[in-house]
């Protein structure tokens, strides 16, 4: 597949898409989100792709959100349509049946901190900064950035950054809940990959249907939540990986699974 914005390459497993707009701190702009999509249409149907990482190219950014120059003269009518395609973006990403890491090798400012936030893990490297700035231009987020961050580190914090638009540093975010880990500057890309690699080592099935259950089970209630997780409980039990998982223990040996 040729693209002219992003970088996608596949390696053990592995699916990583890079954002390749350096010039413009890898912003999204509709050229951008339509290859994106492509990609993760691709890696739906590749059965080897287990896990998916999302980075931006360069030292600077993961990505500085929505390209602000679009914005220029911009009418109720565009607002609109831009906070659909990130809305579309977003969804793809959380929809997806594979476990999806947002690398964060840089600023994640107003529409990229949206996207990885729409991402189930997010890996930061301790030089990265993040926000959802969009008030310091007179916008609020809309990508998501008031439901998701609300949903991650509760109200009072989500109105604190929103309200503000200040900037975090990668520790900070790490303390509210934001990112599951920070990497070294200098070991960022091996952390993040060998991560990856790991991860796609996991059962697959296991993976989706857990994936599935921790997305939908945190917007019902609990009693409903439970019951989803009865059935997909189930589903797993029956998969040969279970199987293949339990002789691996039994045999001290580390299993593979075939997403079976």
């Amino acid at each position: 597949m040729e693209f002219k914005f992003i970088i996608y390459e596949k390696s053990e497993g592995v699916a990583t898409i890079t954002l390749n707009r350096p010039e413009a701190l890898n912003a999204f702009s509709n050229e951008v989100v339509e290859e994106v999509l492509q990609a993760l249409e691709d890696i739906k149907s590749d059965e080897k792709v287990r896990v998916v990482v999302l980075t931006g190219a360069g030292e600077k950014a993961f990505s500085a959100g929505a390209d602000i120059k679009t914005m220029i003269g911009m009418n109720a009518l565009r607002a609109r349509e831009l906070s659909l395609m990130g809305e579309k973006l977003c969804v793809a990403f959380e929809d997806l049946e594979k476990p999806v890491i947002a690398a964060l090798n840089g600023y994640a400012l107003g529409g990229g901190l949206e996207v990885a936030m729409a991402c189930d893990l997010r890996i930061a490297s301790e030089n990265a900064r993040m926000g959802q700035t969009e008030i310091n231009i007179g916008l609020i987020p809309g990508w998501g950035g008031t439901q998701r961050l609300t949903r991650l580190i509760g109200r009072t914090k989500a109105k604190e950054l929103v309200f503000t638009g200040r900037m975090i540093d990668a520790k900070t975010a790490e303390q509210l809940g934001i990112v599951n880990m920070i990497a070294p500057a200098d070991k960022f890309r091996e952390t993040v990959r060998q991560f990856a690699v790991d991860l796609a080592t996991k059962a697959p099935v296991a993976i989706k249907v857990a994936k599935a259950l921790i997305n939908k089970g945190a917007d019902i209630s609990l009693d409903s939540a439970l019951a989803l997780e009865r059935e997909g409980f189930g589903v797993v039990a029956s998969t040969e990986d279970l199987q293949e998982g339990v002789k691996a223990f039994i045999e001290k040996r580390k299993p593979v699974f075939k997403g079976k």
